[in-house]
């Protein structure tokens, strides 16, 4: 089998490098100092950024660790509680941030298959008011969640049950355009339903770096205090908010094509007459591999002897992005076919 002189990085949609394009727009980018207000390309963005969302104002920062910490922390005060899943980014993967930087108490609850917080749960753990307790105060959902897109019934009926319940409703959207794409729904039927929503940039996008999050010009107007104490006001960020800029102007449609490769890539290695592994199918841009009496490390090693990077787990995830060329999958299938043969 003949080695591929490229790296074929699964690992993640955030490896993503900007295209040729991408770079000329972020050296040709107009500048001023953001924290005064004045970079024109950071503005540009944020009401791009506000304008396809269809809410009031934006506001573009790092991260998407600080986009949704930002949310948190406009919508709860110390003492407060919020309600999220088990598996959740802004539970799991951000360090405790609400917690340690919010004094903000995360409620976690196991996802259903699909993806979604079962409402009836959810009601069933707000707290009464009473000073034993946080109050609760919001519900974040996260789209897609191991690349699965949230049914938009349910987010009807996640806004509706918010309202009713005196909660609001944050939506992290780290793949907001790929549950999009996937559903083949306007941003703003998913939007719509959502007090704020944090949209990161920086995956299938494909911008270097940077989030924007959405919401009520009062909210934003908050956020940015908030930004400014966790040191993410930047200067002259438009360079980076260029490639924000020119992600959402060019590269939402052609997330199809990363959502066509995983199903490609799925099919292929389900195609694999192996009892040891289980392949998940693909809704977006992600391939689920569950592994069995293989050890997950050993297994890596040996792709990545064959320039395949993957992140070493008896639950991998092979997610397709950009960089990631249709001519790859087959490669990657018969890879993984001869590699498992040999552990």
């Amino acid at each position: 089998m003949t080695k591929t002189e490229n790296i074929i990085d699964l690992r993640s949609d955030t490896v993503t490098k900007p295209t040729e394009a991408m770079l000329s727009a972020m050296v040709g980018a107009e500048l001023g100092d953001d924290v005064y207000g004045e970079d024109p390309t950071v503005n540009r963005l944020e009401e791009l950024a506000a304008d396809l969302s269809a809410k009031e104002a934006s506001i573009f920062v790092p991260s998407g660790t600080q986009s949704n910490l930002l949310a948190l922390l406009v919508h709860c005060e110390r003492g407060d509680e919020y309600i999220v899943g088990q598996q959740g980014h802004t539970y799991k993967y951000e360090g405790g941030g609400a917690a340690v930087l919010g004094s903000i108490q995360p409620q976690p609850l196991d996802y259903d298959s699909d993806g979604t917080l079962n409402l009836s749960l959810v009601k069933s753990y707000i707290k009464p008011d009473d000073p034993h307790f946080a109050k609760t105060k919001l519900l974040c959902l996260e789209n897609t969640q191991a690349g699965k897109a949230l049914p938009i019934d349910y987010l009807k009926k996640a806004r509706a049950f918010c309202s009713s319940n005196g909660l609001a409703l944050h939506l992290d959207g780290a793949r907001l355009f790929n549950a999009c794409v996937s559903l083949g729904e306007s941003l703003t039927t998913i939007t719509d339903q959502f007090d704020t929503v944090s949209i990161c940039l920086s995956k299938g996008l494909g911008a270097p770096v940077g989030s924007v999050l959405c919401g009520p010009e009062k909210l934003v107007k908050k956020a940015r205090r908030w930004r400014k104490v966790l040191g993410g006001g930047m200067r002259q960020a438009g360079i980076l908010a260029a490639a924000g800029i020119y992600a959402l102007e060019n590269h939402i449609d052609r997330l199809a094509e990363d959502h066509e490769n995983a199903s490609m890539l799925s099919d292929l290695l389900a195609g694999i007459n192996d009892s040891r592994i289980k392949v998940s199918d693909a809704q977006t841009n992600m391939v689920f591999l569950s592994l069995q009496d293989v050890d997950p490390i050993a297994f890596s090693k040996k792709l990545a002897e064959k320039n395949i990077l993957t992140t070493p787990s008896v639950k991998m995830r092979l997610v397709t992005h950009l960089n990631v060329d249709r001519r790859d999958i087959p490669y990657v299938a018969e890879v993984m076919s001869s590699v498992l043969k040999g552990l």
